[in-house]
């Protein structure tokens, strides 16, 4: 009904001109949405965008295949789209009949993302599932939000063409149209790039200096700013967003038409700029192909299967490495899975290397592993499993993913293909050097297994399964595995890099990740912003809404057979639990219960970011048999909280709406799945920091160059970028005047930090011409040092800049006023507080143990 009173707005021909007439068509999709409004149907102008753009390219996916001599394709709404575009279409091929402007969906969210799941649901028809239609490959270069709607697609169609059936494999006529060109509007003004403008991008681009920081980097802003400094100096004016977005379009032109250019059959096809980009890539690629040969060599687990395999039972792994790994476009390489003819995306983030490799049909290497005979002979079919990219990183472990599925047609009960799909599995970690050990736990929503290779170290394994209450209501929701470990993944990075104890290591696959081995307290902490939930059935007279100030901690007793009671503090300390020879006293007792509202506060401060309120959450601690330190272990995933976006209980997007559910049915299901794609898409936005301020030091001589480097270090471990600058108030007024006018130009958020010893007039220069903060962080000497300090301390009236003495806290006083903006500034000072009162309260217990 939704899609049908969409295709009704779509139709009104005012709709279809403006439409086509545009270049911004966001306030024409803001007039559908609320047209569908007053269906009563609720769907933002992004979600009818999208759809609008899936709509059109399923139609013409399907119209092209019609075409083709296969008239009994058909979709969905084909009539009704038909009655649209069908007039618009025959326009395009009387103009033109080898070119098709077909709209591709990406996504809206958010500028540099991979290709995630769209809010909408629904949007894989049966066009999608074709197999004429597995060919098309949906890569998209990275555009900026609102930009234009339209990817221009070189479509180069031949007579069909028919594959003999081989290998037992099926065989299909398909039209030969495996290459594409992507063109895209890559300004935020509208502004096409001019040939000259390519041209200074790309020799900017071709610097030596320039690459080696593109490679290495993981953020990659102020490269572009720089590329974009140089372009200005040519007297061309492109922001930085500008240049990043043209240099992604421009390598994944240049890929798609090497890609295209390798297959046989295809005629061969340039483009503008080949050889200057074929310059610059080409090299780094062989340079990566050495390096990738050396550690195949160096990979004696991977060898071994390969020379030990019987051909009849072999499983082929094609290596595939995906084109590159900067800042914010690091993907993973299209990793599909064929097998029995069903294509499957594999997992979409890993652990890359730097260097993007791809494997020629010519030159691939086929790795044979050894699934179970018995599984292989029931199959009958031949498997072939893509990887992803690996990395042999500083703990020797192999990130090598592989996602399997079974041909459906295979007849047999369940427990027959469960068992052949764990042969399988083990199968591959054999290949990818990941050998994992026995099961050490299982729980409703994942499994912990042992590394043995890598003692001290385990792997979580997510399960598509969803819970409540207890598990006395279960069901089995298709990608929640992935979900989950997706938003782990992302808030226990969050955590650590803010400087919180956390045994997460990294992500190893898209559906599990590898911690530190952990003996879990049974104790699951709550801490509590806003009243709701079981809270209000425990406190009958508390109204919901209520809001906790400080938030409130509970702790519940794990304990499903008797429904998880609570606990007190003095019951927990009483029970006297020993977990990996630490025993919970009062001590541990405290950190767990601070450290439950430091990381609450953290992320309920990241959240806010993204106009969410944290409502509540649960975590649990556990001791690391390897340190014997308490850390925060197990996962948080949306399972973990509730969500409130906006502050509004309607617009809630964690379990609870499952929980809330009186039937499950497949569309209930659908909902809640879309509410754990909202979040894992959101949780990615909470590691992007806000646009951060930077400090400048301003020194009276090179003399303070020591003091001012402790500054320096300092704002680095909070992650903001400082300056150092030499100038006098007293010897040069007008040029620190003017370095003082220059930070302010450009707008960007600046603390300034005067160094000077003696007679400190730069300080109150700077306090009497800036509105910016000013901090005065003498150099003090011991024998001047006590009549030194007055200019910094005595101001004249109208002046207010402070005065600290040790340049540490200096550095700190800065990020706390970053801080109240930048949520992981902010997440950083709130760590230190955590970690320096940890440190206080375990040395207490040392020197008490030491008395006794």
């Amino acid at each position: 009904d939704e899609v049908r009173a969409l295709i009704s707005v779509w139709s009104e021909k005012n709709i279809q001109q403006q439409l086509e007439g545009s270049i911004r068509n966001k306030g024409i999709f803001e007039q559908i949405a609320s047209r569908l409004q007053k269906f009563g149907i609720d769907r933002d102008w992004k979600q009818c965008r999208t759809k609008y753009k899936n709509l059109k390219y399923e139609y013409k996916l399907v119209k092209s295949v019609q075409d083709s001599g296969h008239k009994w394709k058909t979709m969905k709404f084909f009539s009704e789209l038909n009655a649209i575009l069908g007039q618009k279409r025959s326009k395009q091929f009387s103009s033109s009949n080898s070119m098709d402007k077909v709209n591709m969906s990406w996504k809206d969210s958010k500028p540099n993302n991979d290709s995630e799941p769209d809010e909408d649901d629904d949007i894989i028809s049966n066009a999608s599932e074709d197999p004429f239609a597995a060919h098309i490959k949906k890569e998209v270069p990275d555009i900026d939000e609102d930009s234009l709607s339209t990817v221009s697609v070189d479509l180069m169609v031949d007579n069909q063409t028919k594959a003999a059936k081989t290998d037992g494999q099926l065989s299909f006529e398909e039209p030969v149209n495996q290459f594409k060109v992507i063109t895209v509007n890559d300004t935020g003004a509208g502004r096409h790039w001019t040939d000259e403008e390519v041209r200074s991008l790309i020799e900017t681009w071709s610097d030596e200096k320039i690459r080696q920081q593109l490679e290495e980097a993981t953020r990659n802003k102020e490269i572009f700013e720089q590329i974009s400094d140089k372009l200005m100096e040519s007297g061309i004016d492109r922001d930085w967003k500008q240049c990043r977005t043209k240099y992604k379009n421009l390598k994944y032109e240049y890929r798609a038409l090497q890609r295209g250019n390798s297959q046989h059959g295809t005629p061969r096809r340039s483009m503008r700029f080949y050889d200057e980009l074929d310059a610059i890539l080409r090299r780094k690629s062989a340079a990566e192909t050495h390096e990738g040969r050396e550690s195949l060599q160096s990979a004696p687990e991977i060898r071994t299967v390969m020379e030990d395999m019987d051909p009849s039972t072999r499983l082929y792994s094609r290596l595939d490495y995906s084109a590159e790994s900067d800042e914010e476009d690091s993907r993973s390489s299209a990793e599909e899975i064929f097998i029995s003819n069903v294509k499957r995306k594999a997992p979409a983030e890993m652990s890359f290397i730097p260097a993007k490799r791809r494997v020629s049909e010519t030159s691939a290497a086929m790795i044979k592993l050894t699934p179970n005979p018995d599984a292989v002979r029931e199959t009958q079919g031949m498997y072939e499993a893509p990887t992803g990219p690996c990395k042999q990183g500083d703990d020797k472990i192999i990130n090598h993913t592989v996602q399997l599925h079974f041909n459906p047609r295979i007849q047999g009960p369940h427990t027959q293909v469960h068992q052949r799909r764990k042969d399988m599995e083990s199968a591959v970690a054999v290949a990818t050097g990941l050998k994992i050990g026995t099961k050490l736990s299982e729980g409703k929503t994942k499994e912990v297994y042992l590394l043995p290779d890598f003692p001290g170290h385990v792997l979580m394994q997510s399960k598509d399964q969803i819970t409540a209450g207890n598990a006395a209501k279960k069901d089995q929701m298709e990608g929640k595995a992935a979900l989950s470990n997706k938003t782990t993944c992302c808030v226990f990075r969050l955590l650590h890099e803010a400087g919180i104890k956390t045994a997460f290591v990294r992500k190893h696959t898209d559906t599990a990740f590898i911690a530190e081995h952990c003996e879990m307290i049974p104790i699951e902490w709550v801490c509590r912003r806003i009243a709701t939930g079981s809270f209000l059935k425990r406190n009958p007279g508390v109204k919901e809404g209520y809001r906790f100030s400080p938030p409130k901690i509970e702790m519940f007793y794990k304990d499903d057979a008797n429904n998880d009671p609570q606990w007190s503090e003095e019951q927990i300390i009483e029970s006297e639990m020993n977990c990996a020879g630490l025993k919970m006293g009062s001590c541990e007792v405290d950190i767990m219960s601070r450290s439950t509202l430091a990381i609450f506060e953290i992320l309920e401060k990241a959240w806010a970011t993204q106009n969410c309120t944290l409502v509540d959450m649960k975590i649990e601690f556990g001791v690391s048999v390897s340190t014997k330190e308490l850390v925060l272990a197990d996962v948080i995933d949306n399972d973990s909280w509730r969500l409130w976006p906006s502050g509004d209980r309607s617009q809630q997007k964690d379990k609870q709406v499952y929980r809330d559910l009186k039937e499950v049915t497949p569309e209930a299901l659908q909902v809640v799945k879309r509410n754990f794609e909202w979040v894992a898409e959101r949780v990615e936005l909470l590691l992007e920091p806000v646009e951060s301020g930077r400090v400048v030091v301003l020194m009276g001589s090179t003399s303070d160059l020591a003091h001012c480097e402790k500054i320096k270090k300092s704002c680095a471990s909070y992650g903001i970028p400082c300056e150092l600058r030499v100038t006098s108030a007293h010897k040069g007024p007008d040029e620190t005047l003017r370095i003082k006018a220059k930070y302010e130009g450009d707008g960007k958020p600046t603390v300034f930090v005067a160094v000077a010893g003696r007679s400190n007039g730069l300080g109150p220069v700077l306090s009497g011409n800036t509105a910016y903060p000013v901090i005065n962080c003498p150099p003090l000497t011991s024998d001047w040092g006590s009549q030194d300090v007055w200019s910094s301390l005595r101001m004249p009236s109208g002046l207010g800049c402070s005065t600290i003495l040790s340049p540490e806290a200096a550095a700190q006083f800065a990020a706390q006023i970053f801080g109240i903006t930048d949520h992981l500034v902010w997440a950083k000072l709130r760590s230190s507080m955590l970690n320096t009162w940890i440190s206080l309260k375990q040395a207490d217990k040392k020197l008490q143990e030491c008395c006794l």
